[in-house]
């Protein structure tokens, strides 16, 4: 069956454009035209039509590293230093953690970013346990939202960390192996390879998890110099920057998704640079943890495609990438002191198109042959007015706010209407939340 999405304004690769429609196979999720309304009706007579006249019409953003089930901790470890925030928010749950309280946290995190126009996310999981039955609770709660995920399956064997976090090579590499058989064929769920860090994961354990992601032809997701410790670690261990040491460990590339970047040299944007590794973007998380600020502007002039994240639940606390767009802008012009240092239409590419490209999703663009993920923004929300076409785009990143998202459709199924979440019961998954964190207490 074919739809027609009639929009007040269409965003595609040329610019806004008003008057348009998108037409949809539902049958393969993809957009199959991009075209004046009266265009489609004639070439497509017999589509179902959906009324998004008071809308924009754009890509749905893509979130390109977030850890949904830090969505339990929110509000803990604030203000806190990075280490102090790590136990007294991850750890502090971790041992109630479980497939179930996963399950409820992934969904609650799923479906707020479902609401804030999120299509597609990279979820970083590493709470495995001793087996895959979290891995596959949080799967189901991407499935059962709507949401379409990247499983980003971390590798962690630091014997510091939790027990549930760490499993040895063999092991991860196994169950990885398992997992990614399990989710083909799937198609809003792909399997990705993700080293935890260079602290995280030994060298051994990085070098086999890359090997591993080249294997299955996937991104590999790894934190690179997020803190200035991790920095000071990596250099007194192997006399390298953890960019260099990752050089040497010949990990990085294209394929590559380097998250946080924070504590970087200049030498090291050129190594980056030169393997063409990609770039996870998380201001507002850096902000939050006082990381730092990581150089966006030297990183984008250098050629590397870089995306946003949302990072965790309890380190940001916020799960919205319009959010993210505006606030890599704003950081960078307050800290250069240049107000042209980042301007909207690079933010807007990152959470859209550019973060598509990094987790290899035919998405983030209005065009035929692009998957159908994306969102309605209401024309008449008081945090865009006034807007002309010409204003309409820098309000979007600079001045919107969540309420102005009004539809979302992922994978041509609407799974947002009249800002209203359609696959379950928001408000029983609010109770069961909150019931869970209180038993806790108990």
């Amino acid at each position: 069956m074919q739809r027609r999405y009639n929009a007040a304004y269409v965003w595609t690769e040329e610019g806004l454009r008003p008057d348009w429609s998108v037409v949809v196979d539902e049958q393969s999720a993809q957009i199959v035209a991009v075209a004046p309304r009266q265009e489609t009706r004639a070439r497509y007579p017999d589509a179902a039509e959906t009324d998004w006249r008071e809308c924009a019409l754009l890509p749905g953003t893509v979130n390109v590293h977030a850890h949904a089930f830090q969505h339990l901790a929110r509000g803990r470890g604030v203000d806190q230093p990075f280490l102090q925030w790590r136990d007294q928010a991850l750890y502090h749950i971790t041992p109630h953690l479980d497939a179930h309280s996963l399950y409820l946290a992934s969904k609650l995190a799923f479906v707020e970013m479902l609401r804030a126009g999120i299509t597609t996310v990279a979820e970083f999981f590493y709470v495995h346990g001793d087996s895959l039955d979290n891995d596959r609770a949080v799967i189901q709660a991407a499935r059962d939202s709507g949401i379409r995920l990247a499983f980003a399956r971390a590798f962690y064997d630091w014997q510091g960390a939790p027990g549930p976090y760490r499993e040895t090579i063999d092991e991860a590499v196994r169950r990885t192996q398992t997992l990614a058989q399990e989710v083909a064929g799937d198609s809003r769920v792909s399997l990705h390879v993700a080293p935890h860090s260079l602290h995280g994961a030994s060298d051994d354990m990085i070098r086999q998890a890359y090997a591993l992601s080249r294997d299955l032809n996937v991104p590999c997701h790894i934190h690179v110099a997020e803190e200035q410790f991790e920095v000071d670690e990596v250099r007194a261990r192997t006399g390298r920057t953890p960019v260099e040491h990752l050089r040497h460990l010949e990990v990085l590339g294209p394929h590559t998704i380097a998250v946080h970047l924070v504590w970087i040299t200049p030498g090291d944007i050129e190594i980056l640079a030169q393997t063409r590794t990609q770039w996870a973007y998380c201001p507002s998380s850096n902000l939050f943890l006082a990381d730092g600020i990581a150089p966006l502007p030297q990183l984008v002039g250098h050629g590397i495609t870089a995306g946003l994240g949302t990072d965790g639940g309890c380190s940001n606390n916020r799960s919205s990438i319009f959010e993210e767009m505006r606030m890599a802008a704003l950081v960078h012009k307050g800290y250069q002191r240049d107000a042209t240092a980042v301007n909207w239409p690079t933010v807007l590419e990152m959470g859209t198109s550019q973060g598509a490209q990094l987790l290899t999703v035919p998405a983030g663009i209005i065009a035929p042959g692009h998957l159908a993920d994306f969102i309605g923004i209401n024309l008449s929300d008081p945090s865009l007015i006034p807007w002309t076409p010409d204003t309409l785009l820098a309000n979007v990143v600079y001045s919107m706010q969540p309420s102005a998202v009004q539809e979302v459709v992922v994978d041509g199924r609407p799974v947002v209407r009249d800002r209203a979440w359609q696959s379950g019961d928001q408000a029983a998954l609010i109770q069961d939340v909150q019931t869970l964190v209180h038993t806790w207490q108990a």
